[in-house]
């Protein structure tokens, strides 16, 4: 099963979760309704090589995937999804993206 971390006012997020409704192969973790999946998501951030691009400018790092071989990735292709178009809401606080 592919775990996705993110929260449910990411609009990053919603697109691929929106992507998963209803698949089996897929667990979704809205970390803002959970202390403890937060935690989960920070300990990944916190120690995952795969975070080191969104930390350098200041991103989240959200959705976040991690495979089932145990693989952490920021890419929703890697996880057999699509990237939410460029164009839209964003979330960060430059208005750049999430």
């Amino acid at each position: 099963m592919i775990k996705i971390y993110g929260m449910e006012s990411c609009p990053d997020c919603t697109y691929v979760w929106d992507q998963v409704q209803g698949d089996a192969r897929y667990e979704v973790i809205d970390f803002g309704l959970d202390i403890r999946q937060l935690k989960a998501f920070l300990k990944l951030r916190d120690n995952d090589p795969a975070f080191a691009a969104a930390k350098a400018r200041g991103a989240a790092g959200i959705p976040c995937f991690v495979l089932e071989d145990g693989r952490v990735t920021l890419s929703p292709e890697d996880a057999g999804l699509r990237s939410r178009p460029a164009e839209g809401a964003a979330c960060s606080i430059d208005g750049s993206g999430c």
